[in-house]
């Protein structure tokens, strides 16, 4: 008898930038869910104490982002637990955790600081509870599969960089027929999408986008650009578990449920 893996995403929390009323909705609306899985595409923190100008008007400290992002953490973590105490937690980092770590190009932080800025690495409540999660670095080809489900924070965040980058995304991970590819990044919310090659040709793969789940007013920096599409979401579904490879076409099912205030 095949199996079935029941999983939830969101991404872009960009801590201590939460969303607080898009947190407690997601809360509630886990609190009547029994998951196996459970995965943050990532962006947990903004990352913005870690700017490499010394003007920006930062009124924190890194390590107020993390202990914020921590507490996050283990609220979304003892809400799933009390349904399954078994549950998979995994926590994906994206363009702004990465930022804190990377060591080429725009360096943020000083070599023999980096490890200071670690959440895994720090004493206290932080490294514990983000080593209650999976950790995947960001680097194209590093994905979180789960049976037929690929999860990825994502690199592109254009109009057209969801079909183009879940079909990038596939292909990277073996190219097999029928996967769902959940990532996050664009800030824009889609439901599960079937990729085609033109309007009357389809592709074996599909997309899905969670949204964002920060800034309950206007980041500043999103002056210089358009944020209609920009939603805050969950991608819930349920997936065969097995080989991707000998996975059937109806191998997976997802929803995007909104989270918006």
């Amino acid at each position: 008898m095949t199996s079935w893996a029941k999983f939830a995403a969101i991404s872009c929390t960009h801590c201590p930038y939460q969303s607080e009323s898009a947190v407690d909705r997601l809360l509630r609306e886990l609190e009547g869910r029994s998951l196996t899985h459970f995965v943050h595409c990532g962006d947990i923190v903004e990352g913005h104490a870690g700017s490499v100008h010394a003007d920006d008007p930062v009124q924190h400290t890194l390590l107020d982002e993390f202990i914020v992002a921590a507490d996050m953490l283990r609220r979304i973590r003892e809400t799933l637990q009390k349904k399954n105490p078994d549950i998979v937690l995994v926590a994906l980092d994206g363009n702004h955790d990465d930022n804190l770590q990377r060591a080429e190009g725009n360096r943020r932080i000083k070599p023999d600081l980096r490890e200071l800025c670690n959440p895994r690495k720090m004493g206290g409540g932080v490294k514990e509870e983000f080593n209650q999660w999976k950790h995947v670095p960001y680097r194209f080809g590093l994905t979180y599969q789960l049976g037929a489900v690929i999860f990825h924070h994502g690199f592109a965040a254009g109009a057209n960089s969801d079909e183009m980058e879940a079909i990038q995304i596939a292909m990277s991970c073996g190219g097999y027929s029928h996967r769902l590819v959940i990532r996050g990044h664009t800030h824009r919310p889609v439901a599960p999408t079937q990729c085609k090659r033109s309007s009357r040709v389809l592709l074996p793969w599909w997309f899905a986008n969670c949204g964002y789940m920060a800034f309950d007013k206007r980041a500043e920096y999103t002056n210089r650009f358009s944020i209609d599409q920009w939603g805050r979401g969950m991608i819930v579904g349920e997936t065969k578990i097995g080989r991707a490879d000998r996975l059937p076409k109806d191998s997976w099912k997802a929803e995007l449920i909104r989270l918006d205030a």
